[in-house]
This record gives C-alpha cells, structure tokens and sequence, in this order.
C-alpha cells in the first residue's frame, strides 16, 4: 500500500495528506468530526491504483495537524478550508469525497456552489446535524455556557497504545482498535518521558451556539445539481432513520449503497474493499461507452 505525502496549503494553516500523482486528477477527502486526514489511509490507496487518480485529504481546522481556530467552529466554516484547500491546488471543478461531518461539509458546498461541485461521494453522511426551531434558545443555552468555561488542557496519555484504546472506549460511534489507530496516530504530538497528548482543539467538544434547522438543512439537499454516491454501513449512524429516509428523498440525484460495516467502514479493514468497489462501480461507463 503506497505511503501518503504530507502537504501543508492555505498559507501553512492547513495540513493535508496526499495519495497519487501530483498531475493526475484530484479528488478531495474530508474527514469526520475529531478524525483527521488518515481517516482515508486505507481507501484512498486503493481508489489511486484502480482509478488513476490523486486523492488530498485535508485535516479540518482544529483536527489533526491543522492550526486551531479562534472562535465557533460551525459546520459552514469548514465550507472555507475545503475552498482554500481547492483554490490552492487550482481546482475548480471538485469532486468531493466526505465521511460523516466531512459528507455534511461536502454537501453545503455542492448546495451554495453548485458551480464548483462536479460530484459528491459520501460515506456514512448526508447533510447537517439540526435543531428544531423551537429549540434554538436551548441550544444556544448550552453553547454559550460552554465557551464560558475554562478551557481544560488536551489530554494526555503514557503512550499511544493508551490514546487508541481511549479513542474506542471513548467513541461517539464504536471503532475497534485496529480501525482508530490510523486516526489517532496522526493526533499524537509527543512529548518528553515518552509521554502523548492529542492535538485536537478541545473546543471541538463544546455543543455548536447554532444549527441548521430540519427544513433549512433539507433546503439546501434540494439545492445539489450533482450526482451523489452514498456508501452507508449497515451498522452506521444512517440507516432507516427518520431524519436520514427525510434527507435521502431530497436529493434529486442519488445513488444508494448499503455495505457491512460500521459508522467508519471505509478504514475498517475487513469493509474498505468493498467501498472502494462501489465507488468504481458507480463511476464505470456503460458498456460500450468511454470513461
């Protein structure tokens, strides 16, 4: 499996890892919520040798090796590292692929600039996570209280073993050790004593002031022009449910991909095959036709 190459873009506040050829077509990856850009350590190896293409996955503000941000860190604002990361590979035409957060980012992008977004392949994500309307006082309750508190130091662990198993006791989706280790690593700044600490802006943590509500997030799924691949993982955060049936019908354009796995099913070893598989299969012409 090759080995990535490290990049740094937007003027060094970004950083990024890249698969492939420099001169071959590029896709950008964006990773989910707390993941990083290793996040696609183990597919975008594998969509570069069937494919032929380069594949630039960026670390999010606040996650990995990208510098913190002073303020909110609202789903919309990772709209402007996916557009700085582009404009400073000189793509102007994208084909996005997201997991999770990344799929949601990918999304809003595609709805407000439909002229910049040639296709969308999500894994295990569509659109935004939402606050009804009458909630919004609640939510914005809680997101100001929160960035009131003192911020605690990152954590802090006796070796990286130590971080991974933290990361999948502590997971907001289950991961198994074998599948976080990739992220993790890439999160790990190590100190004196052997000792690591995660990288991860813990602001991240804090609940968002504000979100998109039902309607407004639905809206903007209405507004994607493009062709849209959803991979879902039969054990993912997606499924029947209602939200996710809801967001699914507002696309104009979707094609739906059900695989074993789980919410990270494109870095589990045993299911990224098959995700790979089903990318390939979707790009392919019909017979008789030219790629």
């Amino acid at each position: 499996m090759s080995a990535p190459c490290s990049l740094t873009l937007a003027d060094g506040r970004l950083a990024a890892l890249a698969w492939g050829d420099s001169g071959a077509p590029t896709w950008l990856a964006l990773h989910g919520w707390l993941d990083n850009a290793a996040s696609f350590t183990r597919l975008a190896p594998l969509l570069v040798e069937r494919l032929g293409i380069r594949v630039v996955a960026i670390d999010f503000s606040g996650h990995g090796q990208s510098h913190h941000r002073e303020g909110d860190y609202a789903l919309w604002d990772y709209c402007h590292d996916l557009l700085d990361a582009a404009d400073e590979l000189g793509q102007q035409r994208l084909t996005l692929l997201g997991h999770s957060m990344g799929a949601g980012v990918a999304c809003l992008t595609a709805a407000a600039l439909p002229e910049r977004v040639e296709r969308l392949m999500l894994i295990d994500g569509l659109g935004a996570v939402t606050t009804a309307a009458a909630d919004a006082p609640a939510q914005l309750r809680k997101g100001l209280r929160a960035s009131r508190r003192p911020r605690s130091p990152a954590p802090r662990y006796p070796d990286s073993e130590t971080a991974v198993a933290a990361r999948v006791a502590g997971g907001v989706t289950p991961i198994d050790a074998e599948t976080a280790a990739p992220l993790v690593q890439r999160n790990l700044r190590h100190e004196a004593g052997g000792h690591v600490r995660l990288r991860t802006d813990g602001r991240l943590l804090w609940p968002s002031p504000l979100r998109l509500s039902p309607e407004q997030a639905l809206a903007l799924l209405g507004a994607i022009r493009c062709p849209v691949l959803l991979v879902e993982g039969e054990g993912g955060i997606l499924g029947e449910r209602e939200r996710a049936v809801a967001a699914r019908r507002a696309l104009g354009s979707l094609t739906r991909r059900v695989l074993p796995g789980g919410h990270h099913l494109h870095l589990e070893p045993a299911a990224v095959a098959g995700v790979a598989e089903a990318i390939v299969a979707w790009l392919a012409p019909p017979a008789g036709e030219a790629m």
